[in-house]
């Protein structure tokens, strides 16, 4: 017997429940027939109804597993007679992070498909084992692979739930198992879509792609994606990499590549979209995409491969709307946001004009504060003529660029003119030096930008091929963009994908790789906790796990009647609190009270070890 999980929709949602189910054989073959509907079920019920077929069966209880200890392995008792006075505790780690991190890594299938998929040569520690090393050290603690053998494997309990010594975990394995795992990236985001759609039914029709970039530390000579170009990091001093990203409207990540540094974003447009059709198969997909990605070329790419797009357009385009923006006839698709449908020139596209009330009041604070800067700027550069100290003309105006540089936001509000002031020549001839110096700058304020500025801000325009026309239905999809834009947060911020230690080619894209199957890690557990009630914050939940320890208890034990006494070190999980029991149980998990025991004699020469006993 065996459980069978069955969905019926109604309404348009899919309602899960479980049956007891009997396999048996006939004259035709093997059938199956269902012994009992059960309803819905908690993992634990799952679990426990899972264990009450196989002993229908007659099966022999299991062993001890890793995330599911039986009740039976929990009940066996053994006793022993110990002298309290030398009970000792020692060897504290982190057990509770790195555990739901390894839950997660198995729970996402990687474990497998990686054995499968890296044929086994002669490694000490198989390619996949370490590449779980990499990705769970990237999920709970992200930092390079020096300090992950120098402190931080040894600080954990993985040792114990993988089964690899601490002294097996070191920089070339490491390197190495990066070299391994690169190959397998198209293998790997073809599972991950496929499993993430099995655990959460996700949807990729509408799919949201963004390009981010992030830097190195060092020159990175040797690595020809190392260039310098538009950084998102503030770092323009450093060479950098772009990423380009395609995610779900949940967030789940569908895939990415990566790009030299200097690589335009609207350059990506055609290979993402090549990409992401050639591995998971070319369908009927929305393409929601930020202005940074528009030319008429990627959009006349994309009609004449019948591909659909919502996409931001350029600022100044917002220009050919103007009459637009003073029509009356809005739409409020939820407070203080309007939208109006505009359809184009050309038949072939519609325009989606959007107006914000809280954009606008930023973008106003922002040009005035750059105005008012301007202004500043300006009356010390007039002082700086008047007094004489500023005579090049040539200097002037290099001081006008950089504070254009820093306020091009409101550079248009003023009209400036700067140069050199009119002299008379008198019966001397030639004019003196400092007639010569003398330099003037005016300015005033452009009253067309002003008007234009108060009309504009605030708003922001839209492109889309889809026959959809309800506006607001247009908004909302574009506006998912910023799960996107949420997903290089959660790497950059939680996930240090930034800075690149690496400097090679081939190391970085692995690097990356690994920041990748972290963040799918990362997503995963926070779906997780939103179907159990617990919000959409993974650290807090992590940092509540991380106080979760093993430790070693060693215990003095003499049997009656014998003089050599016998040393039993347990290697236990430290008792949750009332508050880490309640989220264990919502997520449906349940710790193993001890991982391994060992025994040793006590002789006159010290202790004689036994192997170690795994629990």
């Amino acid at each position: 017997m065996f459980l069978k999980r069955l969905i019926r929709r109604k309404n348009g949602k899919g309602h899960t429940y479980w049956a007891l189910v009997e396999s048996y054989r006939t004259a035709k073959g093997p059938r199956n027939r269902v012994v009992s509907y059960l309803g819905d079920l908690s993992p634990r019920e799952r679990s426990g109804w899972s264990h009450f077929a196989g002993k229908l069966d007659g099966e022999r209880i299991a062993d001890p597993t890793l995330f599911e200890p039986p009740a039976a392995a929990e009940s066996a008792a053994r006793f022993e007679r110990v002298r309290v006075k030398g009970v000792t505790v020692g060897r504290l780690r982190d057990f509770g992070d790195v555990y739901l991190a390894l839950v997660l890594w198995r729970l996402l299938g990687l474990d497998k498909l990686l054995a499968e998929a890296i044929a086994p040569g002669r490694e000490e520690v198989p390619w996949g084992v370490v590449a779980s090393i990499l990705s769970i050290a990237r999920f709970c603690e992200p930092s390079s692979e020096l300090h992950i053998e120098d402190t931080w494997y040894r600080r954990t309990a993985l040792s114990d739930l993988l089964g690899v010594k601490a002294s097996q975990v070191h920089t070339d394995r490491l390197y190495a198992g990066l070299d391994a795992l690169l190959p397998h990236k198209g293998a790997i985001e073809g599972h991950l879509r496929s499993r993430l759609g099995e655990l959460f039914e996700i949807k990729y029709d509408l799919l949201l792609y963004d390009v981010t970039s992030t830097y190195f530390e060092g020159d990175a000579e040797a690595n020809p994606m190392a260039r310098r170009g538009y950084s998102r990091d503030h770092r323009p001093d450093r060479p950098q990499i772009c990423i380009a990203l395609v995610v779900s409207t949940e967030g789940m990540p569908l895939g990415y590549e990566v790009f030299d540094g200097n690589t335009q974003d609207s350059t990506t447009v055609k290979k993402i979209v090549e990409a992401i059709e050639k591995r998971h198969g070319k369908s009927q997909r929305v393409w929601v995409m930020d202005r940074g990605m528009v030319s008429e070329a990627n959009l006349n790419w994309m009609r004449e491969g019948g591909r659909k797009y919502i996409v931001g357009t350029p600022r100044a385009a917002l220009r050919k709307f103007e009459q637009h923006l003073v029509d009356k006839d809005w739409q409020e698709v939820r407070e203080g946001v309007q939208v109006k449908l505009v359809p184009g020139a050309d038949g072939q596209d519609t325009f989606l004009l959007a107006r914000s009330e809280d954009r606008r009041g930023k973008e106003r604070a922002m040009h005035e504060k750059f105005a008012t800067t301007i202004e500043k700027q300006l009356e010390k550069l007039k002082k700086s003529v008047e007094s004489g100290r500023l005579k090049d003309l040539a200097e002037l105006n290099r001081k006008l660029g950089r504070l254009h540089e820093r306020c091009w936001r409101a550079w248009g509000a003023f009209e400036i003119e700067a140069g050199q002031s009119p002299f008379s020549s008198g019966t001397a001839g030639e004019p003196s030096h400092a007639e010569k110096a003398r330099l003037s700058i005016t300015w005033k304020r452009n009253a067309r930008f002003g008007q234009w500025g108060d009309l504009a801000q605030g708003c922001y325009l839209l492109r889309t091929n889809l026959s959809e026309t309800d506006p607001a239905t247009l908004w909302k999809h574009y506006i998912q963009l910023t799960e996107a834009e949420w997903a290089f947060r959660i790497t950059k911020d939680e996930l240090s994908v930034r800075p690149i230690w690496h400097h090679g080619a081939e190391r970085t894209k692995a690097h990356i790789l690994v920041c990748f199957l972290a963040y799918v890690m990362w997503k995963t557990l926070g779906q997780w906790m939103s179907r159990s009630g617990l919000g959409h914050a993974p650290r807090t939940l992590l940092e509540e796990m991380q106080k979760i320890k093993c430790a070693d208890v060693t215990l003095p034990v003499r049997e009656v009647g014998q003089t050599q006494e016998r040393l039993l070190t347990l290697r236990c999980v430290t008792t949750p609190d009332e508050s880490q029991q309640v989220l264990l149980n919502r997520l449906g998990l349940t710790l193993p009270r001890r991982l391994q025991y060992t025994e040793e004699l006590v002789t006159e020469s010290g202790p004689a070890p036994t192997p170690a006993i795994k629990m």
